[in-house]
């Protein structure tokens, strides 16, 4: 019988460290653009006089590393497109109830069902970040081999237009999966440390997924309330 304490690997290997070597590339590239955007570019940033590259050059070379783990990350997981591409745009007719249960259920746990692997807000933040990412770096070749002109002006202003927008979109995202809110505890496992969540955690923000995951553990739920409930006096 499963006591929530049983651990599921939510994420493999692979895709953890592709998260990882993503998502450390590009706070630091957020880094150095709010530096640059904050009209610092002459002043020396922390990061650039720890590595000794401008801060200008440092952002190009930060933004060419994220479009090659773009590609890696493409290379390696195509397998997986077509089912990230299905699970982020689905939608179901829990959707809505979850959308109204969440900002009371971050801090009770107490989400409502969905379906799928991701919740409905993680779909929204995947469509925004990759799309946000995708642009961000399509600007930012089209910047990198550009020196001034019309179009540089216009790649400029919707690479730093771009950057604003997903920037509250990536900082939300990260206090979820650090698990700091009540609701969301014990998720930040689920990238690190092995990739492994107890059940309990699993099952709190994944039902779906969990069950499909882990049919022997689910089953014994189902069978454990059968016998409860036919132990249960007849009314």
């Amino acid at each position: 019988m499963a006591t929530g304490t049983d651990r599921i690997e939510r994420y493999g290997r692979r895709t953890r460290w592709l998260h990882a070597a993503a998502y450390l590339t590009t706070l630091l590239l957020l880094g150095t653009g709010l530096w640059l955007l904050g009209g610092q570019e002459g002043h020396e940033s922390i990061l650039a006089r720890a590595t000794g590259v401008a801060d200008t050059k440092l952002h190009v070379w930060l933004g060419w590393a994220l479009a090659g783990i773009a590609v890696l990350g493409l290379v390696a997981g195509v397998r997986a497109v077509p089912t990230f591409l299905r699970e982020t745009v689905r939608h179901d007719r829990g959707d809505l109830r979850w959308f109204l249960r969440w900002p009371q259920a971050v801090f009770t746990g107490r989400f409502a069902r969905h379906e799928g692997e991701w919740d409905p807000g993680q779909r929204i933040a995947n469509v925004v970040i990759v799309i946000g990412l995708l642009v961000l770096i399509l600007t930012g070749v089209g910047l990198a081999m550009l020196h001034g002109g019309h179009l540089f002006a216009w790649l400029a202003k919707v690479h730093k237009w771009t950057a604003i927008v997903m920037m509250p979109v990536l900082l939300g995202h990260i206090l979820i999966a650090a698990g700091v809110l009540p609701g969301y505890r014990g998720v930040w496992r689920s990238m690190h440390l092995g990739g492994r969540v107890r059940e309990e955690t699993a099952h709190r923000l994944g039902p779906a997924w969990t069950e499909e995951s882990t049919p022997f553990l689910a089953n014994g739920s189902h069978e454990l309330k059968d016998l409860v409930d036919g132990a249960s006096p007849e009314r």
